[in-house]
């Protein structure tokens, strides 16, 4: 018997060190890995340990991670950078580091440290071309950045450089250089925003266009029920409004308020 229980404390005592071992091992995220570019035959491959934090100051924290960079191109590279960002949970940009590579031959793996600093605890990363030497420059695809694009009131069409692109709000992917988005709703009055999208910028960042004051008039009617369209005419009996191309008559015992918006004479 007294056999017995021992082996059985010593099968639970060995489950349990299994299960705190299993524990500590979940608290280390997966390697991340990177492959540029994005689309097409890669080129390099990253991959970044975990984030160890190494120091703060003022709030700035500074944090250090085991970087591996595979050169899977049939030629060596040489003066490659790279920005690397990092991000939090919330997937909000906190950090930036650099990456450079000089002389990694075909096939070749370097290990290093890179030191990176942020301003809160990093969850995932991205990189971003700084620059490239001229017989790499025309393997790389055009940079592209998400930026959401947002509206006041929200429920406006929008188009990027004329191009239908949906309703806000919505991420999008736009390239490098000068873009025009083009905003309408239905009772407000349209208009433009220009974005422009540096080759230093980060995905993750957002524009919001306020559109302007009301295009057309506002009826209220006395059980809480809002139109907005073109007043046409006021009588001693009825209201006639033009909502949606379309005329409607209302008994004026009806209308609790009209509100008018200022028009432009011809």
């Amino acid at each position: 018997m007294k056999r017995y229980l021992g082996s059985v404390l010593s099968r639970s005592a060995l489950v349990t060190i299994l299960l705190l071992s299993v524990h500590a091992l979940a608290k280390d995220p997966p390697a991340q890995t990177i492959n540029w570019p994005e689309s097409g035959a890669t080129i390099v491959r990253f991959t970044f340990g975990k984030f160890k934090e190494i120091g703060e100051l003022a709030g700035a924290r500074s944090y250090i991670t085991d970087t591996t960079a595979q050169n899977l191109w049939t030629k060596p590279i040489s003066d490659a950078s790279f920005s690397l960002y990092l991000y939090d949970k919330n997937k909000v940009r906190i950090g930036e580091g650099y990456i450079t590579l000089n002389n990694v031959g075909p096939g070749q793996t370097i290990k290093f440290q890179t030191t990176i600093g942020a301003s809160g605890s990093p969850v995932s990363v991205s990189l971003s071309v700084t620059s490239l030497p001229p017989e790499l420059r025309p393997l790389a695809p055009a940079k592209k950045v998400s930026l959401t694009i947002n509206s006041v009131p929200q429920g406006a069409t929008f188009k990027v450089d004329g191009v239908d692109a949906g309703e806000t709000p919505k991420i999008v992917q736009l390239t490098v250089g000068k873009h025009t988005v083009e905003f309408s709703k239905e009772g407000f009055n349209s208009g433009t925003f220009p974005v422009e999208i540096a080759p230093d910028d980060a995905s993750g960042g957002s524009v919001s266009y306020e559109l302007g004051t009301s295009a057309h008039d506002t009826i209220e009617l006395r059980d809480g029920t809002v139109l907005t369209g073109d007043l046409l005419s006021v009588t001693a009996t009825d209201v006639t409004v033009r909502v949606a191309g379309a005329a409607q008559r209302f008994d004026r015992n009806q209308i609790k308020r009209i509100l008018l918006v200022e028009r432009d004479h011809e």
